[in-house]
């Protein structure tokens, strides 16, 4: 699927997404990552199922707003206390299958929001 959406240049959009993959700024991502506008960091985990503290205290770190998890292909919701670390901080937090996560991440960039998108790829 392709995503278009026009927005400021410099910022890091989601141009696409497909089985195994999302495109940001048309360049290919196979590895569960992290998304800011201003910045693509690798996301070293395992899977969703290895999800855990230490992995949430570095999206906290970049300060953002919002934090968008994409669950791969499937909804799914992580541990109650990983959203309560989120929350406890003040930072929003939806949960959402990758695709939506990747749509919701673009519109919130457009509105100019500090917005993170932490993606996990089957």
């Amino acid at each position: 699927m392709k995503l278009q959406l026009a927005t400021p240049s410099g910022q890091n959009l989601f141009t696409g997404y497909g089985p195994g993959y999302v495109a940001i700024n048309r360049v290919r991502y196979d590895k569960h990552i992290v998304v800011a506008a201003d910045s693509i960091t690798e996301w070293n985990i395992s899977g969703f199922e290895t999800l855990g503290v230490a992995h949430f205290e570095s999206l906290l770190a970049l300060k953002p707003e919002i934090v968008i998890l994409g669950t791969g292909a499937t909804l799914r919701f992580p541990r109650r206390e990983l959203a309560r670390l989120l929350t406890a901080a003040g930072v929003g937090f939806e949960v959402m299958d990758s695709k939506a996560a990747c749509r919701t991440y673009n519109i919130l960039i457009a509105e100019g929001r500090k917005v993170l998108a932490a993606i996990l790829i089957d």
